[in-house]
């Protein structure tokens, strides 16, 4: 699964910076920078699931 999630990190972060960069030239900065922090969110809920994840394993291992 850890590969799986670092694809779609990157896929992610290149699909952000094409439109980062297409509305940047297009002169829609105030867009661009919407567009990035809603990529940047995106990821960091996928990270959060994880990481609730890896804390559920632990629990479990150590009988928590």
């Amino acid at each position: 699964m850890g590969v799986d999630l670092i694809f779609k990190i990157a896929a992610i972060g290149i699909v952000v910076s094409v439109l980062n960069q297409v509305l940047i030239r297009s002169g829609r900065e105030e867009q661009a920078t919407m567009t990035t922090l809603a990529g940047l969110i995106v990821v960091l809920l996928m990270m959060l699931e994880e990481i609730s994840y890896l804390f559920q394993t632990i629990k479990t291992i150590f009988n928590l």
